[in-house]
């Protein structure tokens, strides 16, 4: 894939923005005490990148702003479990995205949350050595569906005013 400037600024531009929400988020404790439960606010741009520039740059945001973010806050230990949610979470959203319209970037963004669970759980599985991690499984998509719909709707949101004025 050939990238001009301009595309090389969003995709900058976005990735900035990313890692912003990844930095603050990590420094505000979890609302509940099961691995796993954070809001996603970085979620937010993955989304709009997704709908404004298109799927092969916005995977690029994404990928920038997990190892960037992991050697940032320090949690490099993490980053599988960031870079097999996150492939996940993208692989989820671009099958979702073939079947919504730019209203329905909510409903993307709760089946992204899920599949970002679902992996981050594979790996946890994987590392254990066992299924039992499973057992976090419907706490985790009842968190995914609340914090996938939350910053679903705040992408369209941002999306469709950033549409009106023209500016991505």
């Amino acid at each position: 894939m050939r990238l001009n400037i301009k595309e090389i600024s969003k995709i900058a531009l976005l990735t900035a923005v990313a890692l912003i929400l990844f930095v603050v988020e990590a420094q505000i404790p979890a609302p509940i005490p099961v691995p796993g439960v954070k809001l996603g606010l970085a979620n937010v741009v993955t989304l709009f990148a997704i709908f404004s520039i298109g799927r092969k740059k916005a995977v690029i945001v994404l990928l920038l702003r997990i190892v960037l973010g992991s050697l940032i806050t320090g949690q490099v230990a993490a980053m599988g479990f960031s870079l097999a949610g996150g492939a996940l979470c993208y692989i989820v959203m671009c099958v979702v995205r073939r079947f919504v319209t730019e209203r329905q970037i909510w409903v993307v963004s709760v089946f992204g949350a899920i599949g970002h669970n679902l992996g981050q759980l594979a790996v946890a599985a994987f590392v254990v050595g066992t299924a039992s991690v499973f057992l976090y499984l419907p706490i985790l998509l009842v968190s995914g569906i609340l914090t996938g719909l939350f910053t679903g709707l705040s992408a369209q949101y941002l999306y469709k005013h950033l549409k009106k004025l023209n500016i991505m």
